[in-house]
């Protein structure tokens, strides 16, 4: 079954709580899906892909109240990174209408998704980069959009630099290899690669969906990865 057909059987299969879960709950009228986790542990991983997943949408409808304009571009780029299936259009429809509708601030709901995810993971680094790449489809960003998205990393736990290496990256700006992994050009070469090995292991694909990424959006969202291997690939070359 695929991730969006459990998004609003959550509200019934098992209680997920929390300013998301009233969000789901309000069109839970149209669920089809229910989940029933076997144990605890795929239970907790249901959770938090499910949440990772309503976390796409909420915050990209906040942000597009913020913006207080949705264009075309950004509805083909939000339905190309996220690949909806057709069955699920309008249940996912739903939930972004009712997100964006909500008097609720986008706080409360970044908030718990920091919570379930972690702050400052890898997974909240890859939906940092999913609403980035929706945000610039229509060619540029706005600065209410740029303004939200900061809030929304601080929220993550991410500090100033690293939201300036995760925007750069997401506008095509060259960044400085060190800057990529969080190193200066005076570290021993023997610690950067030691910070190499211990970020390229937390952006691999099967960490990511461990930590709570649905399978759905990994063959679209490994570009840190890459990232982090090329400034390796380039530091140890000049070293």
């Amino acid at each position: 079954m695929s991730i969006w057909g459990k998004i609003i059987g959550s509200a019934t299969g098992f209680t997920f709580g929390g300013p998301l879960g009233a969000l789901v709950g309000g069109i839970a009228g149209h669920a089809v899906d229910k989940i029933h986790p076997k144990d605890k542990l795929s239970e907790k991983k249901a959770l938090k892909q499910i949440g990772f997943t309503i976390g796409v949408v909420v915050l990209s409808a906040k942000m597009a109240k913020a913006d207080g304009n949705v264009t075309k571009e950004e509805i083909i780029a939000f339905r190309k990174k996220v690949d909806v299936p057709i069955n699920e259009i309008k249940n996912v429809g739903r939930l972004w209408d009712q997100a964006k509708r909500t008097t609720d601030g986008f706080e409360i709901y970044a908030q718990q998704i920091a919570n379930l995810l972690g702050k400052k993971s890898p997974v909240l680094e890859e939906l940092l980069n999913l609403l980035l790449f929706i945000a610039k489809a229509d060619g540029i960003i706005s600065p209410e959009e740029i303004l939200y998205l900061k809030k929304v990393s601080i929220i993550f736990g991410f500090l100033e630099k690293d939201f300036e290496r995760i925007y750069s990256s997401n506008m095509g700006n060259q960044i400085n290899p060190f800057q990529v992994l969080g190193v200066s050009e005076d570290t021993p070469i023997k610690e950067i690669k030691s910070k190499w090995k211990k970020l390229a292991i937390n952006h691999h694909p099967d960490r990511l969906i461990a930590k709570g990424m649905p399978e759905d959006f990994i063959e679209k969202s490994t570009s840190r990865l890459q990232e982090i291997n090329n400034a390796w690939d380039i530091i140890q070359k000049n070293k």
